[in-house]
């Protein structure tokens, strides 16, 4: 059985330009190739609608002819329900979209932002990521009746189609937006450096907000050192096969 390494940017988009470039050169070198995803949001926050950028959508047409597999990232990342569950109030920033959205309102909101994304990149999406990985009901729902073959939470990677999960741990990621959520994050990375090599699949998601703290762009660079010496880096469509 082959061990995978996947690796995705998140909340690609145009309001990140100068941070998904650095980030993409970083993969790019530490991966030795292009074989990670690009996680799209087609308006983040209402503040930076893809439509209004070609320019950028260009480059994520280019970037998916070189090999990045680019996913559906929620509309605009940002969870307007009144927050509820330990989920939505600790684990995100009033970033989980569609955590508590009914089943039609998430059908609508993958709808649009499906067609915006394909034909930015001239091709299909590779699959559904809900923003802060994080699913209502509902969501999950119109993810399947969308009929997305790939979709991830931060426990696993599964075939909504087919009800069939891909690949189980959890996702390795880190936390920008305070000096707590930094230490916590390091030290979840060190542990998973030292444990999770056993995976026959491992994940490690980064963010535009990591290039601000140069000790989170330390502990990435480790984290994939370590892991690429075990793990061939993949594409989640390799999960598929």
């Amino acid at each position: 059985m082959t061990r995978r390494l996947l690796a995705s940017i998140h909340d690609v988009g145009p309001k990140f330009e100068a941070q998904i470039d650095a980030l993409s050169d970083r993969l790019t070198g530490l991966l030795d190739g292009t074989r990670f995803a690009m996680l799209v949001v087609p308006d983040h926050w209402d503040r930076a609608p893809l439509s209004a950028s070609p320019a950028f959508a260009a480059r994520l047409r280019r970037w998916a002819e070189d090999g990045v597999e680019m996913f559906l990232h929620g509309w605009r990342h940002r969870d307007d329900a009144p927050a509820s569950g330990f989920a939505r109030q600790h684990m995100t920033a009033g970033e989980g979209e569609f955590s508590a959205l009914t089943q039609a309102q998430a059908a609508t909101l993958i709808a649009d932002g499906r067609k915006l994304v394909e034909d930015a990149i001239g091709r299909p999406v590779a699959g559904f990521i809900a923003p802060a990985w994080l699913y209502s009901p509902g969501a999950l729902a119109a993810v399947r009746e969308a009929g997305f073959v790939l979709a991830e939470d931060h426990l696993k990677v599964w075939n909504p189609v087919a009800a069939r999960t891909l690949a189980r741990g959890p996702v390795i990621t880190w936390a920008s937006r305070s000096p707590g959520r930094i230490r916590s994050s390091l030290m979840f990375a060190g542990l998973a450096r030292a444990t999770l090599v056993v995976l026959p699949t491992v994940r490690i998601a980064v963010h535009p907000g990591d290039t601000t703290v140069p000790a989170l762009l330390d502990s990435i660079d480790a984290t994939f050192a370590r892991f690429t010496a075990t793990h061939t880096p993949s594409r989640y469509a390799d999960l598929l096969r």
